[in-house]
């Protein structure tokens, strides 16, 4: 199917078919003439690629030269008469060939009898394979044809695009003439079926078009969403060319050019990617991403990365395609399929009404008449849960009249208490800004909101655009309030109805990240926009101050619960004085929560909830003591001790044996641990006493906690090199590290803490695993002149693609006499245990770890002193230590 305004004309430059005629007559064997024929169109079309020639030229030139190449060999063989005939079908059934694309064929045959064309058919297909062509061919006979094409959609969908390249036109006429709407599926099953089958492809990916590594052909907004277009109005229509749906009123302009431009645009990334790949690639892979950004030339910048611009521009268009291709479906639906059903009106306002469940304007005009109307829709459907979504020729209103929405309409204050009326209205407002995302008006209303639709981040961590990773946050936020969210996230679904101002918190949503791609602390630009949005739309002083604290904090929480060390008094009270008050707290732990889930899929586990949980719970406790009266850390250590000894005398423990183990461990024990921790540690330790082994306790969450990761303690002599040997043990076993807790008694036992996940990153609950785990530990640990060598495993792909230079950042923890090392650097297998040995080699000891992989990076946090148990306060050595961590770290996998 063309595009529009376009028309192709054919370039004898790319293939002289009289020349290769006389090359061919001159040759011993025609193979190789075809062959080097193929080799120089494909090296005529790559050259002009580069030289930036009209993308549609290329990709109908290589059809057009493959025509002339078919036709030639046709004629090289013998067919016996009229019955058979050479049609191109499918893709380069619409004259559309990419470098690598299969070149799919009928052979279409008069008769169900074979046996006159067998031979030549065989030798027809034998002599494309043997020239190099990719073909995806069939065989088949009229009737064959109108038998498969009934009983599978996908056949009549290639045959419906098909091309007579050979042989007489009139068997391809008969073959159309079996596939008519009226022998074969009528307009409304086909498109009943090609919806279902692009729903079902839909949901592959997630039903979203923002994926890290994209299929340019199958995800949403991809090319089979234009095809699908394509082939509902050719069946529908009989339309050969997208500018007929203009004429016919499926489309107008504007449509159509946001068709033609996104199909242009993906076909030039399609043609790079089979061009570098050399085979039929349609994922947009890492390993591409980059050189087909500097391919198109480009460049990096202070704010942007070459391939973040490439990608941004690359979503901006499937995400116009995606939403063409949702609307036109549905109004193919409604005004053409449906036209004749009768569909209950319920009257909404003057303005607006419902019909058959689906809101739409009452007059054309009324957006034209009446601009606020353009927020006042989606107010509506907020107000009215029963409205399951927008009628199609209502979408293309709002399309139409979305450029109303200008400087002098944001000012407007009929608009301001239109869009906080949205926010406060109590219903699904998450939904709502997502159709107004979806509809181009969100971006428009918000211009600093519109400045990061499409905006990636090019990195394994932030797998969604900012403005799908924000809406993706407030559909979290929206899930707190059901039911359900009490078993998943039970803390967050207490708190979110007991928030004063809901408003507030989809406000400082929707702002979060909203200064990305500016350049400077996004966190702080996005307070300053949230600050101008609020004064704008008469929010109160104080409500202004939370939303804008919410926004420059909201990675606060986050960060103290994954790098700080939680059990520590002196940080809870550090993050209650940033905090100030309860209701601070309980708005930036459900905005922490809701972005921690809409950053990534995998990133949210047992571990992290029950950090911030902790975090929380402390924190509200600090708060309500007083900012003023902070618990002590003699007091913290004596509340845990008293506690600890209370469970103990219950379960009748020696006391005696107790006080002995206990005078050895020192007071950062008791802060490290809470009582239950301590009963279970120490009941193992006197159980165990005697034997030379290691002692090796696993505790996973039981049923009734189901947060948190799975606690291994070890209990052995204190010797150089055991944590490394103890992360290369665990490596092995497939499980990571998320927190370690190292402490060493004063007679030199270690008591040494590890919470690990498996790789789906869930708690480890089998029975017989956590034996496994033990056994292997104690066999690895007995002995430590047996100790391994550091395990290393093959590098996931996606990893190579990233460049994450080591940093190692050093400072002092004087409250606890340790320093403090924060490592970010590139995740690879065994990476604990490389840090563990460099520890060793720089004769360090390690009192507690914090592990978070974010993606294809780590950023992990090291307390540590000397041997003697003093803080690392030598810049000499501290230089020493960075030099050494970046030389083993900073290499590929």
């Amino acid at each position: 199917m063309l595009l529009h305004h376009y028309r192709f004309d054919p370039d004898e430059t790319l293939f002289d078919v009289a020349r290769f005629r006389d090359e061919l007559a001159g040759s011993r064997s025609p193979v190789a003439p075809f062959k080097a024929a193929l080799r120089d169109i494909q090296a005529r079309l790559d050259e002009r690629f580069h030289a930036g020639a009209d993308i549609r030229d290329l990709v109908h030139g290589r059809a057009w030269c493959l025509d002339r190449l078919l036709t030639v060999a046709w004629e090289q063989h013998e067919w016996p008469d009229g019955g058979v005939a050479l049609l191109a079908v499918g893709g380069y059934g619409r004259g559309e060939l990419h470098p690598s694309s299969d070149v799919d064929l009928l052979l279409l045959l008069e008769n169900d009898d074979d046996a006159p064309y067998r031979e030549a058919l065989t030798a027809f297909i034998t002599f494309l394979w043997d020239i190099g062509l990719e073909i995806g061919h069939s065989v088949r006979s009229l009737a064959d044809c109108e038998r498969e094409a009934e009983a599978d959609v996908t056949v009549i969908t290639n045959l419906l695009e098909s091309r007579t390249l050979a042989g007489p036109e009139r068997l391809r006429e008969a073959m159309q003439s079996r596939l008519t709407t009226e022998r074969l599926w009528p307009a409304d099953r086909f498109f009943e079926a090609k919806w279902q089958e692009q729903i079902t492809r839909h949901y592959r990916y997630n039903n979203s078009e923002y994926h890290l590594e994209p299929n340019i052909k199958s995800s949403p907004g991809g090319l089979r969403d234009i095809q699908m277009i394509g082939w509902v109005a050719k069946r529908h229509f009989g339309s050969e060319r997208y500018e007929d749906l203009v004429a016919n009123g499926f489309m107008n302009d504007a449509e159509l050019h946001i068709l033609s431009q996104g199909q242009a645009f993906l076909w030039q990334v399609r043609y790079a990617l089979h061009m570098l790949t050399g085979r039929a690639e349609d994922r947009l892979l890492f390993d591409h991403q980059r050189t087909i950004a500097e391919l198109f030339g480009y460049r990096d910048t202070p704010e942007r990365l070459a391939v973040e611009q490439f990608m941004k521009r690359y979503y901006r268009h499937v995400t116009a395609l995606a939403g063409l291709n949702d609307m036109l479906l549905q109004h193919f639906d409604e005004a053409i399929l449906r036209a004749g059903e009768e569909l209950a009106t319920v009257p909404l306002n003057e303005r607006f009404e419902i019909k058959g469940g689906y809101i739409q304007a009452c007059s054309r005009s009324v957006f034209r008449h009446r601009p606020a109307a353009l927020l006042e829709l989606f107010l509506l459907m907020a107000e009215h849960p029963e409205i399951e979504g927008v009628r199609a020729d209502t979408i293309r209103l709002i399309r139409d009249h979305r450029h109303l929405i200008d400087d002098l309409y944001r000012d407007d204050v009929r608009h301001q208490s239109l869009f906080m009326a949205l926010l406060r209205s109590g219903g699904n407002v998450a939904r709502q800004l997502r159709r107004m995302n979806r509809y181009g008006v969100l971006g428009k209303y918000l211009p600093e909101f519109g400045r990061a639709v499409g905006l990636m981040q090019h990195d394994l961590f932030h797998v969604y655009t900012v403005d799908a990773h924000t809406l993706r946050l407030l559909k979290f936020i929206h899930g707190f309030r059901k039911p359900e969210a009490r078993e998943e996230f039970p803390v967050a679904a207490a708190l979110i109805p007991q928030l004063p101002k809901l408003e507030l918190l989809w406000i400082a949503g929707l702002y979060h990240d909203i200064g990305k791609g500016r350049g400077g602390d996004h966190s702080q630009i996005g307070a300053r926009d949230v600050e101008a949005f609020a004064e704008r739309h008469g929010l109160s002083p104080r409500d202004t101050r939370l939303v804008s604290w919410l926004v420059e904090h909201h990675l606060t929480m986050s960060m103290i619960a994954q790098k700080r060390d939680i059990t520590d008094p002196d940080v809870i009270a550090d993050f209650a004085r940033i905090v100030g008050d309860e209701t601070r707290l309980d708005y930036l732990y459900v905005l922490t929560v809701a972005d921690i889930n809409a950053t990534n899929p995998t990133l949210w586990n047992g571990w992290r909830a029950t950090l911030l949980r902790q975090l929380h719970g402390e924190t509200k406790r600090a708060l309500r003591r007083g900012l003023e009266n902070p618990l002590e850390r003699d007091d913290w250590v004596q509340e845990t001790r008293s506690e600890a000894r209370s469970l103990l005398a219950v379960v009748g423990a020696d006391m005696s044996r107790v006080d002995r183990l206990w005078e050895s461990l020192g007071e950062d024990y008791f802060l490290q641990y809470a009582p239950s921790e301590i009963v279970w540690q120490t009941q193992g330790i006197l159980a165990h006493d005697g034997s030379e082994l290691p002692l090796i306790l696993i505790n996973a969450p039981t049923e009734d906690m189901a947060e948190g990761g799975t606690k291994v303690f070890i209990h052995t002599r204190s010797v150089n090199d055991l944590f490394a040997a103890t992360s290369a043990a665990l490596d092995q076993l497939d499980l990571s590290i998320h927190d370690a807790r190292i402490a060493t008694s004063s007679n030199d036992w270690t008591l040494n803490t590890f919470i690990v996940l498996d790789d789906d990153g869930l708690a480890i609950r089998d029975p017989r695993r956590i034996e496994e785990i033990r056994r292997h530990l104690v066999e690895e640990l007995d002995d430590p002149e047996d100790y391994p060598q550091i395990v290393t495993r093959h590098t996931p792909r996606q990893l190579k693609h990233f460049r994450v230079p080591t940093e190692v950042l050093i400072e002092q923890d004087p409250a606890n006499e340790r320093t403090m090392l924060e490592l970010t650097a590139p995740d690879r297998p065994g990476l604990l245990a490389r840090v563990g040995r460099i520890f060793m080699e720089q004769d360090i000891a390690l009192s507690a770890a914090k592990i978070a992989t974010l993606g294809e990076r780590v950023e992990d946090v090291f307390f540590i002193t000397d041997k003697a148990g003093a803080p690392l306060t030598d810049p000499e050595r501290q230089a020493r230590l960075r030099a050494r961590l970046i030389e083993v770290l900073d290499v590929s996998g």
